[in-house]
């Protein structure tokens, strides 16, 4: 793919800035639903909410999420640096692994896809800022609606196999991932990652399949890392690197970016930064409609299946609750669950309204350890805008 070629496919566009509204500050209300798709389309996506094309940044309708399974072209794009590789030889493309391991290895996509156990994982991946729009006063950041999230079967090789390979020496500790995208100025630090070696399991994958696919260009192709539960800050794109070390190392990406106050509510004011801060890592419970769809109208007495999905960091959904009366009252929606502890749970709900004019879905997840989706009232505000997870609303018309 030329770069030339790449740019012809994108459009330019700046994130979004939301008007502050009247809520005092710590209040919240609903991600920004109204964004239009783009009449422009890049490089294996249909046309998705754009908000940059260099670095791509571009989001997910609400309407993907009536399926518990999201089609490549439709997947959510997030990179933080913009020189990103826009030639890729899959027959020479290499993944080093060195530092503190017996051998140092280079292996190729073939020795991958021959040499270890193929596994495959159905996993959400969601961006930490997703519905960052929500918070009032606008957070730091991408000013996403709910749509920076998809669920997908990832196929590739156990992280773990490969570290075996190589054998990790007695005081390894740290594990160290680095992509091929670069920063434009040479000041600007790689988007590097690390995790401790006790956070592996057998879910921890290198993914070089997508759906069935080869991973698209702008979802990491030829692999990336796959860390179920986790934001997809720690999901290295076109992964290159991985360094054994005994010691942390001080990251930008690590240290500041991608951080919450380390209190119960991981909230803060925006006058007054709370210290000390951790990093965001496994999702919390969350639970979005796909259809219907904000301001569609639907007719009076018909037969309207709500459908969407929930998920969290894989403890698992145990029920999704839907009000039509603003939360006083809740019934259960069907669920489908066909993918995995880590997979989007998919829902139903079957509601007919024998009343006119305005009706308010609301929806809320709750998973195997009791943890309910919490109403937007009650998330405490941070200066990054990560992490919100409040229950979801749609609002239509009965005609």
């Amino acid at each position: 793919m030329k770069r030339r070629e790449f740019l012809k496919t994108s459009i330019a566009a700046s994130a979004a800035i939301m008007t502050t509204s009247t809520l005092s500050a710590g209040e919240t209300h609903q991600p920004n639903d109204k964004r239009e798709v783009s009449k422009m389309a890049f490089p294996q996506k249909r046309p998705l909410i754009t908000y940059s094309d260099r670095p791509p940044l571009l989001e997910s309708p609400r309407s993907t999420f009536a399926r518990g399974i999201t089609q490549n072209d439709e997947f959510f794009v997030r990179w933080h640096l913009p020189d990103i590789p826009t030639h890729i030889d899959p027959d020479s493309y290499k993944i080093k692994i060195d530092g503190l391991v017996k051998r140092e290895l280079s292996i190729t996509l073939k020795e991958l896809k021959e040499d270890f156990e193929q596994v495959e994982v159905t996993s959400v991946l969601q961006c930490g800022g997703n519905s960052r729009s929500a918070f009032t006063p606008i957070a730091g950041g991408i000013q996403w609606g709910s749509g920076a999230m998809g669920c997908a079967k990832w196929k590739g090789v156990r992280l773990r196999d490969i570290l075996n390979k190589a054998g990790l020496k007695k005081d390894a500790h740290w594990i160290g991932f680095n992509g091929k995208d670069n920063a434009a100025y040479y000041e600007t630090p790689n988007f590097v990652r690390e995790l401790e070696v006790e956070e592996l399991d057998d879910h921890v994958i290198i993914a070089y399949e997508m759906n069935g696919e080869d991973l698209p260009y702008l979802n990491g192709y030829p692999l990336r890392l796959v860390i179920p539960g986790y934001y997809s800050d720690s999901w290295v794109k076109m992964l290159s690197n991985i360094t054994v070390t005994n010691k942390y190392k001080s990251l930008f990406f690590m240290d500041v970016a991608y951080r919450v106050p380390d209190n119960e509510c991981e909230c803060e004011t925006p006058e007054h930064k709370f210290k000390p801060t951790k990093p965001i890592t496994t999702m919390n419970v969350k639970s979005v409609i796909g259809y219907p769809e904000n301001g569609m109208k639907v007719y009076h007495n018909s037969h309207v299946v709500l459908r969407g999905v929930a998920f969290d960091d894989g403890t698992g959904i145990k029920s999704v609750l839907v009000s039509v009366d603003g939360g006083k009252t809740w019934d259960e929606a069907e669920l489908k669950q066909d993918n995995g502890r880590y997979a989007f749970t998919e829902f139903r709900y079957a509601y007919k309204p024998v009343n006119y004019g305005k009706l308010t879905f609301m929806t809320k997840a709750v998973n195997r350890l009791g943890i309910e989706q919490p109403f937007a009232k009650e998330i405490g505000w941070n200066h990054g805008g990560y992490k919100y997870n409040g229950i979801d609303e749609v609002t239509v018309e009965v005609v």
